[in-house]
C-alpha cells in the first residue's frame, strides 16, 4: 500500500488497465437492442433477441460477458427502423410515367440470421432498396396510374408488401407496413405529354358518353311515341265519335284562338264544309 502511495503514477495506470478490461469483458445490453456475438468471427450466440408479444421491461436486456480480443459484439436494433424510395420512376399500363416517393417499416427478427447474410444493419438497409424498388415496380407496372387515386389502392400497398416480404425472409427480416408518400408526374416534356394524352382521353370519354346518351335519349323519345300512338290508337277504338270531336276542338283553338289571332281570327268556307261539322251537328 505504500508502495503504491509511493508511484501515484504506476496507480493510475493500474486503475486504467482494470477499467479497460473491465469494459472489454461487460457490456450493458439497453431494452432496444438486440446482440449478436461471434467469436473469433463466428456466429456464438444472441443476447436479447426478438421476440413476438415481449412486453417492455420482460426483455433479457442487461449484462453481457464476453472474452475480451476474442469474442465480438454486433448490435442490432431492436425497434422498428425505415428504408426510403425518393423519386422512384414507375411506368404504368396506361403508359404514364410516375414519381413514386415510398417507404417500408421493418424489423430485424432474426439478428443472426441478418449478420451471417448481410453483416450490419447499414448494410441492410443497401439490400432492401432494391427489393423494394423491384417489388414497387412490378406490382404498379401491372396497373393504370389511376389505382394509386381509388380505393384499390389499399389492396395494392397490401401486394407490394407481401412481395417484399418474400424477399426480406431471407436477411431474417419482418416487413411491418409498406406505403406510398407521394405520386408524381415527372417535370418538363413528359409533364406537358402526359397532360396532353390524358386531356385526349377524358374528350373521348366525354363524346362517348355524349354518343350514348343522345342514343339513349332517342331510344326513349321513339319508346314514348310508339305508346303515346298505341294509346291514340286505343281511345279512338273505343269512342270514334268523341276522339273526332277532341280532334276537332283542338284544332279550332288552335286556329280561332292562336295567340297571333287574338281571337280575331276570321275563315271563309262553304256551309257544308267538313271542318265545320262540330258546329253545324253534321256527322
Amino acid at each position: 500500500m505504500i508502495a503504491w502511495a509511493r508511484n501515484p503514477i504506476a496507480l493510475v495506470v493500474g486503475v486504467i488497465v482494470v477499467l479497460i478490461v473491465l469494459m472489454s469483458t461487460v457490456a450493458i445490453v439497453p431494452e432496444t437492442k438486440q446482440v449478436v456475438v461471434l467469436r473469433l468471427e463466428k456466429p456464438y450466440r444472441t443476447v436479447n433477441a426478438y421476440k413476438a408479444g415481449e412486453g417492455f421491461g420482460r426483455t433479457n436486456a442487461g449484462p453481457v460477458f464476453r472474452i475480451p480480443f476474442v469474442d465480438r459484439l454486433v448490435w442490432v436494433d431492436k425497434r422498428i427502423l425505415d428504408v426510403d424510395l425518393p423519386d422512384e420512376p414507375v411506368l404504368s399500363t396506361d403508359q404514364l410515367r410516375l414519381e413514386i416517393d415510398a417507404y417500408a417499416r421493418y424489423r430485424v427478427t432474426d439478428p443472426l440470421r441478418m449478420v451471417v447474410t448481410v453483416g450490419t444493419e447499414e448494410r441492410l438497409r443497401e439490400q432492401l432498396q432494391p427489393l423494394l424498388r423491384s417489388s414497387l415496380r412490378n406490382e404498379l407496372g401491372k396497373r393504370r396510374s389511376s389505382t394509386l387515386l381509388s380505393p384499390e389502392r389499399g389492396q395494392v400497398m397490401d401486394n407490394v408488401q407481401d412481395s417484399l416480404q418474400r424477399l426480406a425472409s431471407q436477411y431474417g427480416v419482418q416487413i411491418v407496413d409498406v406505403r406510398i408518400k407521394q405520386t408524381e408526374l415527372p417535370s418538363g416534356s413528359p409533364l406537358t405529354s402526359a397532360l396532353t394524352r390524358m386531356a385526349t382521353a377524358r374528350r373521348q370519354e366525354a363524346e362517348t358518353i355524349k354518343a350514348q346518351g343522345l342514343k339513349d335519349a332517342q331510344i326513349i323519345r321513339a319508346n314514348a311515341q310508339a305508346q303515346a300512338a298505341q294509346i291514340y290508337a286505343a281511345a279512338f277504338n273505343k269512342d270514334p265519335q268523341f276522339y273526332d270531336f277532341y280532334r276537332a276542338m283542338q284544332s279550332y283553338r288552335t286556329t280561332f284562338l292562336s295567340p297571333d289571332a287574338k281571337g280575331e281570327s276570321q275563315i271563309i268556307l262553304s256551309p257544308n264544309n267538313a271542318y265545320l261539322r262540330e258546329f253545324t251537328g253534321q256527322r
